[in-house]
């Protein structure tokens, strides 16, 4: 698989990107705090807490059982990506827009500031598009929101941490509650059982059916929602030098993929869609195995 040329960039300098193309102030993104009174918020709140009740490791085994597999229906990555016209993601509180509008928004930034990065680019289109298990029966809370490994203790800065894992069974686990839990130190993250979501089943949708996406792709759609990792240097004691060296290239994805996002100056999705078909076309052809 090829490799990109590294970016130039400061990784310290990206734990809190400042973009020129934020529709509103950084600190804005990202509101986590609790409000009864505020619809979105306590939609959000609500949310994880189910997800972090129930997402156990022999939740997340028996998810990978069934939908990696690859059986559930067939489609063209742009029929994909257009299902996201009908998907609202109740884990976001920045936006309350289809969800095929972000994925615009993510590549079309992306398009902007690194116009001779195709494979970037579309992977700012459809890093979301595993969503589509939401269409498919799935939860929203076994489908959206941020990701974090099973079967060890959960990182500081996970959403919700304090109070949204009480009553999972895997806090009692003598194994699964300590830091390390089922892994070795440096094990790497591709060694990890992350919880189940549209990052990992999008990154295995990519691999089962031989993506040419080089690693850095790749790893941006698996672990952009890792923000446990990526934006607050949780779980580097499971890391290895790999992981290490993708992390300032999800970085660099995670501020378009935060910062594009407005329910203002949406994307003109018709007239977008013929360049992105083309790099479909380059690096995801055909009709795909889901």
């Amino acid at each position: 698989m090829t490799t990109a040329t590294e970016p130039m960039l400061d990784v310290s300098e990206l734990l809190r990107p400042e973009p020129a193309f934020a529709t509103k102030p950084v600190v804005q993104f990202r509101d986590y705090t609790v409000d009864p009174t505020d619809r979105i918020k306590e939609r959000v709140r609500k949310l994880y807490h189910e997800m972090h009740t129930s997402m156990t490791v022999d939740f997340v085994k028996e998810r990978r059982a069934s939908w990696l597999k690859f059986d559930k229906f067939k489609a063209t990555m742009l029929e994909a990506v257009a299902k996201m016209s009908g998907f609202l993601d109740e884990s976001d509180p920045d936006v309350d827009v289809p969800n095929i509008m972000h994925g615009f928004q993510t590549a079309e930034g992306i398009r902007k500031e690194h116009p001779d990065k195709g494979w970037f680019q579309l992977a700012g289109l459809i890093h979301d598009v595993g969503k589509i298990l939401h269409l498919y029966g799935e939860p929203q809370w076994a489908t959206t929101g941020d990701t974090f490994p099973v079967g060890c203790d959960w990182g500081p800065s996970v959403v919700y941490r304090e109070t949204s894992f009480v009553d999972n069974p895997d806090a009692k686990h003598p194994v699964y509650s300590t830091k390390f839990g089922m892994y070795k130190p440096g094990c790497g993250l591709e060694n990890v059982l992350m919880s189940w979501g549209h990052d990992e089943y999008m990154y295995q949708v990519l691999k089962h059916n031989k993506t040419t996406l080089p690693d850095e792709a790749l790893y941006m759609i698996r672990f952009h929602s890792f923000y446990p990792w990526h934006s607050s240097g949780d779980y580097m004691h499971l890391c290895n030098d790999k992981d290490l060296k993708m992390l300032p290239w999800v970085l660099e994805f995670n501020k378009y993929d935060l910062y594009t996002k407005t329910d203002d100056d949406l994307p003109d999705v018709e007239a977008l869609t013929p360049y992105y078909q083309k790099l479909i076309d380059q690096y995801i052809p055909g009709v795909l195995e889901w």
